[in-house]
């Protein structure tokens, strides 16, 4: 389940992730993007995840099609978590073009902040 929180920089889309990515999530994340960017403006995603369960196989396909769709949007995708697994897969995303992407703790939660405003 996808919830938006308070962000600190007008920039940043913040969230807490919890339970199974579904196709809702997507389409909620893809709306909030269109209501508060224009299509050509980059911005960054600060996710709290805390109890990830794994995805439906709809809510998969909708996030890659939203990866797709806003991909040269992305600018900085600040990961924070307590589950080391989360951070394992963070950093394989280093090998992507174009979008930044660092992992914290969850107890850097003022850390990941002050990267994503650098």
């Amino acid at each position: 389940m996808l919830q938006f929180i308070e962000s600190l920089d007008p920039s940043t889309i913040a969230l807490v992730f919890n339970g199974h990515a579904t196709k809702e999530d997507a389409e909620k994340l893809d709306q909030y993007v269109r209501e508060n960017f224009k299509e050509d403006e980059k911005f960054n995603i600060l996710a709290i995840m805390t109890d990830v369960d794994g995805t439906t196989f709809e809510g998969a396909t909708e996030g890659v099609k939203f990866d797709l769709k806003r991909w040269k949007q992305f600018h900085k995708f600040a990961v924070v978590s307590d589950k080391d697994w989360i951070g394992t897969m963070s950093r394989l995303t280093d090998y992507l073009p174009g979008i930044e992407v660092e992992y914290f703790e969850g107890h850097q939660l003022e850390e990941a902040w002050a990267w994503i405003r650098a």
